[in-house]
């Protein structure tokens, strides 16, 4: 549920909106501008089912409902979902999707593990369900450019063995990445989590190759964290971790999967695990505004506020 702090944001968010056209940024009158504001959502993880380990399946409908209704209060550029929008059953998505699209911005999708939890025959279905056929020819991971900034969506379950069939390239490979993982005495090396492909690996590094030469800021989204190490964390993190290394353009990391949340600085980029909405009976969300020289979290329910420069 809303706190206090969130009623008062929001109204505070919808106040400066309608008086002031955006002139005013949340951090009060006279501040600048950002250059780029967004709502940052993770694990709505919505199921017809009791509560169980700590999460309220079915709450989550009300919970994003709620949040939908703050960001749409505010004058953003977008919201991203971090992935896990359901828990389990194809059928979820009928009923969590709609209350998505009540969001008055442009909004995506990011794939998460908890989205194949679907049956065998219906996996297929699902990038489709969140709209990402029309994103990036379907495969899941995509770019775009607003203003000076590139905003990367990558698929952390290319390498997986939910979403991959049994005997396909991503799921032996995913079978291998968890046996190298485990010999190393790795915490990542769990079924739940998944990894970048080759290709997704190459298209990622032209991308930030063209952005730096277009002299463009990135946020990378990712279900899966790079950093801190975690059990939650991608299967070639270290890989990733090393591909952004030096690029100066790199902003941030922002994922999900991880409900407790999470942050870590590796090198220049910062590394935010946005805590699970689907959680505790308390509400988490966020809305990011991107300045010059930091970026700003305000955080909704669980979610903390935070500055990183």
């Amino acid at each position: 549920m809303l706190t206090r702090r969130d009623v008062l944001r929001a109204l505070a968010g919808g106040s400066v909106c309608l008086g002031f056209d955006g002139a005013l940024s949340a951090g009060g009158q006279g501040a600048a501008r950002p250059e780029l504001s967004f709502g940052v959502v993770a694990d709505a993880q919505y199921a017809d089912a009791e509560p169980k380990i700590g999460r309220h399946y079915r709450e989550s409908l009300t919970k994003l409902a709620e949040c939908v209704a703050a960001l749409n209060a505010r004058k953003l550029d977008f919201t991203v979902h971090l992935g896990d929008l359901i828990e389990r059953d194809f059928a979820s998505f009928a009923a969590i999707c709609p209350v998505y699209e009540k969001l008055s911005m442009p909004h995506y999708h990011v794939l998460g593990n908890h989205d194949f939890s679907v049956a065998e025959a219906e996996k297929p279905k699902v990038p489709r369900a969140l709209g990402l056929d029309k994103l990036g020819g379907g495969k899941g991971f995509y770019d775009l450019t607003l203003g000076r900034w590139r905003l990367i969506v990558l698929d952390g379950t290319d390498i997986s063995t939910y979403a991959r069939p049994a005997g396909s390239p991503g799921h032996t490979q995913a079978l291998a990445e968890m046996a190298r993982l485990k010999r190393q005495k790795r915490r990542n090396a769990a079924g739940y989590n998944g990894g970048l492909g080759d290709e997704q690996l190459r298209w990622f590094a032209g991308v930030l190759d063209a952005a730096a030469k277009a002299d463009q800021r990135v946020i990378v989204f990712c279900h899966m964290p790079v950093f801190p190490d975690d059990p939650h964390n991608l299967y070639n993190d270290r890989e990733v971790l090393k591909l952004l290394a030096g690029r100066r353009n790199v902003v941030a990391w922002l994922a999900g999967h991880n409900h407790a949340g999470n942050y870590g600085r590796a090198g220049r980029v910062h590394c935010l695990t946005m805590k699970g909405m689907v959680q505790g009976a308390t509400n988490a969300y966020g809305v990011v505004e991107a300045y010059a020289d930091h970026l700003k979290l305000t955080g909704f329910g669980r979610e903390a506020d935070r500055t990183m420069k």
